[in-house]
């Protein structure tokens, strides 16, 4: 029972530290780290090389592709490609059905592009949509939120869920878990969505001049790329993880030939990603391409560095936890409850509303949780999949007042606090929910 109190006593250490006290989470995660190694009593001259090799271990793979993906959705947001992706849906979608179109284009920019960035560029657009179409400005807020939210906290090369499934070693088989994502994540949009629909008679005090501010905000990028070029850096790697999957499959569905080498070393998510960043650096734009890659790049590794660093951290965290007779402990416990798929998401949705972030509550639930994989009954690939979706249900649970996420929606739209707690915060929370029922509905089929 005291190995269950000293794992509280760190949870509650993490959530405390970085909500209350304001220390930064890798700062935490490396103070949990060695906290967690006395407690449990490990040998004193192992703990530094545990703790050390734990952080290499997890950044050794999933660090270069986080950069690589941070820095493609610098450009597609510098670049105007993110306002292109979301006119080419507009196109494909019409406007006769305006918040399902909304969610969907926040659904496709927030998978390389980071939803806070999603948010502020698509602003203007919800708004010109909003005001065209007659349609209530609180409803278009909260598809658009939601629908970013969607993918930025279950589909990679989204830093989040790319961490979490590093974490859970699912580096080589990112592949499924795009796969999988995307499907948890329309059910997650479509859960906003309905609740966006329920939000129509909220008020806001978002501007009049909706359509101006929208033109602004397009004529800001100059010159805009075609659709496939916009579509391109992130949408050709996602294919190339996917067919690299299909071909390192148990069954070789591809043979052993030069098809299954050529898309196995394709498919490899760094590799993919080089080839994504290649068709990011042609929708650069000017005379001096160098400089202004330059500037990107130095941008997206600025965004990086946190995530990564907060990533190295959980996998410190991960590997100290996994040299304690914690996970033997829980094993036999938590075999007998039957939680499987519920205990990492209450674990992440407590993290998540917290201290607020999605890429905290996602980093440390799933190196808390990766000892623990064959005590819940998840030690296969497709039941850590759907330990990454457990884990990204309950880091959408639930975005308030201590999520910056929360400011951006709730300012950018001129809604008082009471409105965005009402529509984004309560749409948070449905999405959460109706994720991890339909996760746990699926483990109880498939494993």
């Amino acid at each position: 029972m005291h190995l269950v109190l000293i794992l509280v006593a760190l949870i509650v250490f993490i959530v405390f530290a970085t909500s209350k006290l304001k220390l930064n989470p890798f700062i935490t995660l490396l103070l949990a780290s060695f906290l967690a190694a006395f407690a449990f009593g490990l040998p004193i001259d192992s703990i530094e090389k545990t703790i050390r090799t734990g952080f290499g271990n997890i950044l050794g793979y999933i660090g270069l592709v986080i950069v690589l993906g941070t820095i493609i959705g610098v450009i597609l947001e510098r670049t105007g490609a993110a306002i292109v992706m979301a006119e080419s849906i507009i196109k494909m979608l019409g406007q006769r059905f305006p918040t399902l179109t909304m969610s969907m284009v926040g659904f496709i920019v927030s998978i390389p592009v980071f939803c806070d960035s999603g948010f502020v560029i698509l602003n203007s657009l919800k708004r010109s949509m909003a005001r065209t179409l007659s349609v209530s400005p609180v409803a278009m807020t909260v598809a658009l939120s939601t629908g970013l939210f969607a993918t930025h906290t279950l589909v990679p090369p989204t830093p989040g869920p790319i961490a979490a499934a590093g974490n859970l070693g699912l580096e080589n088989n990112l592949g499924l878990v795009i796969a999988v994502g995307f499907v948890f994540a329309v059910i997650a949009a479509a859960a906003g969505l309905f609740w966006a629909s329920r939000c129509r008679n909220l008020e806001s005090k978002e501007l009049e001049q909706a359509e101006e501010a929208f033109q602004e905000a397009r004529e800001h990028y100059g010159e805009l790329p075609s659709a496939w070029a916009a579509f391109a850096p992130i949408f050709v790697p996602i294919v190339l993880i996917c067919l690299g999957s299909v071909a390192s499959y148990p069954t070789a569905p591809l043979g052993q030939g030069g098809l299954y080498e050529t898309l196995n070393f394709l498919g490899k998510p760094l590799n993919a990603l080089m080839i994504g960043l290649g068709f990011a650096v042609v929708l650069l734009k000017g005379d001096n391409k160098l400089e202004e890659f330059a500037r990107h790049t130095q941008k997206g590794l600025e965004v990086s560095a946190p995530i990564i660093l907060i990533t190295g951290a959980g996998g410190a965290f991960g590997s100290v936890l996994s040299q304690t007779p914690l996970g033997d402990y829980l094993g036999d416990t938590l075999s007998t409850l039957g939680l499987g798929v519920i205990m990492p998401f209450l674990v992440a949705a407590a993290l998540k509303s917290a201290q607020g972030s999605s890429t905290v509550a996602l980093v440390t639930t799933s190196a808390l949780v990766a000892p623990l994989m064959t005590q819940l009954g998840l030690d296969s690939d497709f039941g850590r999949v759907l330990t990454v979706m457990a884990i990204g249900a309950g880091a959408m649970t639930v975005s308030h007042a201590n999520d910056s996420y929360f400011w951006v929606v709730s300012q950018f739209s001129k809604m008082g606090v009471a409105t965005a707690y009402k529509s984004h915060t309560t749409a948070t929370l449905i999405m959460g929910l109706v994720t991890i029922v339909c996760v746990w509905l699926v483990s109880l089929v498939a494993l």
